[in-house]
């Protein structure tokens, strides 16, 4: 059994003890793409290009309400008048500059997505965390490694 195939296993199994179901669907996807011999040719793609597939998909679900009417101007209009709105509006964008750092850590030094994996695993298993996945996680290293940098 090769190294990374023991690995993406591992990960499985921490991925059902931590019931993290977006971890084992990821390392199944990876696991059958292997098994069927086409690593060579899509792992290349999805390392390039998988985050920005993956941020993509996540855009199309939050906007997901108004394509179906649930949210339109009214409650936009009507949510900006609450101190909470605005908090939220403004955390909104600070996390979006925060995942910004994010892709550019995990496009210049991919090995930190296992430390990030593995971050997330802990937190999920031993604190009931949420898995917000690696993207978040990436992007407050990337700020904390330049403010170490800078300093």
């Amino acid at each position: 059994m090769s190294e990374p195939v023991l690995f993406l296993l591992i990960l499985l199994i921490i991925g059902f003890i931590a019931k993290n179901q977006s971890l084992i669907i990821a390392v199944a996807a990876l696991l059958i793409i292997k098994m069927i011999g086409l690593e060579d040719k899509w792992l290349p793609a999805i390392h390039a290009k998988g985050i920005n597939w993956g941020i993509t998909i996540i855009t199309i679900a939050v906007l997901a309400p108004i394509a179906t009417g649930e949210i339109g101007f009214k409650q936009l209009t009507a949510s900006l008048q609450s101190l909470s709105a605005w908090i939220a509006l403004l955390s909104g964008i600070f996390v979006a500059l925060i995942a910004k750092g994010g892709v550019t850590l995990l496009s210049t030094d991919p090995h930190m997505t296992a430390a990030l994996v593995l971050g997330t695993v802990i937190a999920v298993s031993l604190f009931h965390g949420v898995a917000v996945g690696p993207l978040i996680g990436a992007g407050i290293a990337y700020m904390i490694m330049k403010m170490v940098k800078y300093f």
